[in-house]
């Protein structure tokens, strides 16, 4: 089998690309089921990665038909976001075979991702594998794959300072809120969702003691259960417009296909509150916020790519514990490629066990014949023995015989050694016994 991953992230697409190949967790199996529909015939394993910095899209064939794949790959993926196919090449990142594990391995340990070591990605691994698996293309060469990038993972953050070092985007957005008021304890925030990153900067920001918190959810059930771990107000989404203007801060993070906070409202929020400055973060890919509120004079707005720069770490004690994790993922990387090889070898050691069991058989019913017959047990022992000997070194010793040359005959009789003789050279063998 082999393995390649197509996708695009945050360091190779602006955010507005990303925004349209953002799946929702409840769409990846079923485009992962048209994907496979669509390429039927190869039948490829196929995983699908959809988070708000990256969506990859892992697929595993036998080798001549994953390099038929690639094509077809990017034409489908290009569909899915509305664009051409060129375009999102220009975007996007191919890797293959070993690079494609490493790849794999450095997003689940936290590596490739805007933050260092944010340990979010994991569970949205583990979600992809569990869609994957439901859509039926999970597949054992990504099941393995996977499993040991969890491993990898697991073994980065326990053995390694990365996680140490590790600043959410929950807390980046702490930071700038903090620039922009004095007093983190005298403002009002209003949450837009009700998912784990929403949940993280609710849980952040509460650990200032805001004046107030609400939170608004489409869902009002939802939005409730996670409001009371804060002691906040829950709120309907069809709310928000009217109330938009009561908070100096906003932090949204929900999986709308379109902006759900438009330039409008802002304006209209903003008049209300006689032009006071709104503190707004998009956690959002596609965007929550239309782009355009960003130009107001009085609205400060952050998205996931403004805050790169505020969650990035620097110093000794950072590289050091990345260069030790680079170290984990190379040595998962080659027990990875060593489980590969060893696959390709699967349909070869089938067929040999098939053909032994095929003599045995035989063998066997000839030595039941002869014992039928009234044969000496010894007797039918030793020509059982010797049938299943013959049959087991006559491929061997007829392609040595039939070699072009004396080039070809002594490797030939080279590899015969190291698989009958232990290693032992042809020479040690009873001269009676060396091809004529």
């Amino acid at each position: 089998m082999s393995v390649f991953t197509l996708g695009l992230n945050h360091t190779t697409a602006p955010l507005d690309l990303r925004g349209r190949f953002a799946f929702a967790p409840e769409q990846l199996a079923p485009v992962l089921r048209q994907f496979r529909q669509r390429l039927l015939r190869a039948a490829p394993e196929a995983a699908l990665v959809s988070t708000c910095n990256r969506t990859e899209l892992y697929v595993a064939a036998a080798p001549r038909a994953a390099a038929e794949l690639l094509r077809p790959a990017v034409e489908w993926l290009a569909e899915q976001g509305g664009v051409a196919p060129a375009q999102l090449q220009s975007y996007s990142y191919l890797r293959e075979g070993r690079e494609a594990a490493r790849h794999a391995f450095r997003v689940a340990s936290g590596l490739d991702s805007m933050v260092l070591g944010e340990p979010q990605i994991l569970g949205q691994l583990k979600q992809a594998v569990r869609q994957a698996d439901e859509a039926g293309t999970l597949g054992c060469t990504l099941h393995q794959l996977f499993q040991r990038s969890f491993s990898v993972a697991k073994e980065v953050r326990t053995a390694t300072e990365i996680g140490a070092h590790s600043v959410s985007m929950a807390a980046a957005a702490v930071r700038l809120a903090a620039q922009l008021f004095e007093d983190l304890r005298e403002i009002r925030i209003l949450f837009v969702g009700a998912g784990e990153m929403i949940e993280l900067a609710a849980t952040h920001f509460a650990a200032r003691g805001p004046k107030a918190m609400a939170l608004a959810n489409r869902t009002l059930e939802r939005g409730e259960k996670l409001a009371g771990r804060f002691g906040a107000e829950a709120m309907r989404l069809a709310e928000l417009p009217a109330r938009l203007h009561e908070f100096d801060a906003v932090v949204s993070c929900t999986a709308s296909t379109l902006p759900i906070i438009g330039l409008g409202a802002v304006e209209r929020a903003l008049r209300a509150r006689r032009h006071r400055p709104m503190f707004m973060v998009d956690l959002a890919v596609p965007r929550d916020i239309e782009p355009e509120v960003g130009q107001l004079g009085d609205v400060y707005l952050y998205t996931v790519d403004d805050l790169s720069a505020l969650v990035q770490t620097a110093g000794e004690r950072r590289q050091a514990a990345v260069q030790q994790a680079e170290a984990i993922i190379d040595a998962g990387v080659l027990s990875f490629a060593h489980w590969m090889d060893q696959r390709a070898t699967v349909p070869l050691i089938r067929a040999l066990h098939r053909q032994a069991d095929d003599w045995r058989e035989r063998e066997l019913r000839r030595a039941r014949r002869r014992l039928a017959r009234g044969d000496g047990v010894d007797a039918v022992l030793d020509q059982l023995a010797q049938g299943m000997a013959h049959k087991m070194l006559h491929g061997a010793l007829a392609e040595l015989h039939a070699a072009a040359d004396a080039a070809e005959r002594e490797r030939l009789a080279a590899t015969v050694a190291r698989l009958f003789l232990r290693g032992a050279a042809p020479a040690d063998a009873d001269a009676d016994e060396a091809p004529r």
